[in-house]
């Protein structure tokens, strides 16, 4: 268990139908090959290296993360306002979200109350999260073993003309040389697209370029955010991972032993009103 617990890894596979897979020829040669996130917190985006990028921390309130060990003493995130790309309802509901934190709230994270992180932040999930990467002839299959959660990527086809709001979105991709574009729309607006509770609507639109950088040592993720509704202007956002093998995935289910014993926001860990089977 511990090393769940060490950062978020990517664990690709193909099937047994796929003896040349391109995830396989592409993002390792093995079929069970792990990725670690690769710098100091993973539950931060890299901002790209030029033009519009995420939400980060504000200034005046430094983000500090948990170190095992550390002697230092960490904080929640307040988010920086003044990022152009945001809309001013945006804003305003973010605000709301920061004056909570200096009221000693505490703020509100996907996967600490059991919900889906949706896309594009799924790969903001480090603590918990080890994804596997399935292959089969039509699609490719992203799944957290926090929850199960899964993302359907169906390759080499259009978009459907009116998907059905999810929490994912829908997903189609495609490989460009050795790089696996990802398009997703058809969002539900349920989501937050960072930890530092950014909004989004049903109208976002995300692209994403996975390929291998440093010899293959790092698997990079660049991702693109469009969303006329919440934002001014597309912006971008990276995430990385460092190769590291780490043997099988083990399941980690949320709800269980999870109690709601702090002073959360309106999303309460998620409860069945009746047997799965």
């Amino acid at each position: 268990m511990a090393a769940l617990l060490c950062g978020a890894a990517l664990w690709l596979a193909s099937d047994a139908n796929a003896q040349q897979s391109p995830l396989r020829l592409r993002f390792g040669p093995d079929v069970a090959t792990g990725w670690m996130v690769n710098h100091a917190d993973g539950d931060d985006y890299i901002a790209p290296e030029s033009g519009a990028g995420p939400v980060k921390y504000d200034p005046a309130h430094p983000f500090v993360p948990t170190v095992p060990d550390g002697p230092n003493q960490p904080t929640y995130r307040v988010a920086d306002l003044t990022n152009p790309i945001l809309k001013p309802w945006a804003i305003e509901q973010m605000r709301k979200a920061n004056e909570d934190v200096f009221k000693g709230k505490i703020p509100y994270v996907p996967r600490e109350r059991c919900w889906p992180a949706g896309t594009p932040a799924f790969v903001l999930e480090p603590p918990f999260n080890f994804t596997v990467f399935i292959e089969t002839a039509k699609e490719i299959l992203i799944i957290h073993n926090q929850g199960q959660e899964l993302r359907r990527i169906f390759m080499n086809v259009p978009h459907t003309a009116h998907p059905k709001p999810s929490w994912t979105g829908e997903s189609v991709g495609h490989w460009e040389g050795d790089d696996l574009i990802v398009d997703t729309i058809g969002f539900n607006d349920r989501t937050f697209v960072d930890n530092y509770r950014t909004p989004h609507t049903d109208k976002m639109h995300v692209v994403e370029r996975f390929h291998l950088i440093d010899g293959g040592k790092t698997l990079e993720d660049r991702i693109t955010v469009d969303d006329p509704g919440a934002f001014n202007m597309p912006w971008a956002a990276i995430q990385r991972w460092n190769r590291a093998n780490r043997g099988p995935l083990e399941e980690i289910s949320c709800a269980e032993n999870n109690l709601g014993i702090f002073d959360y926001d309106v999303r309460p860990i998620p409860q069945a009103d009746k047997p799965d089977f």
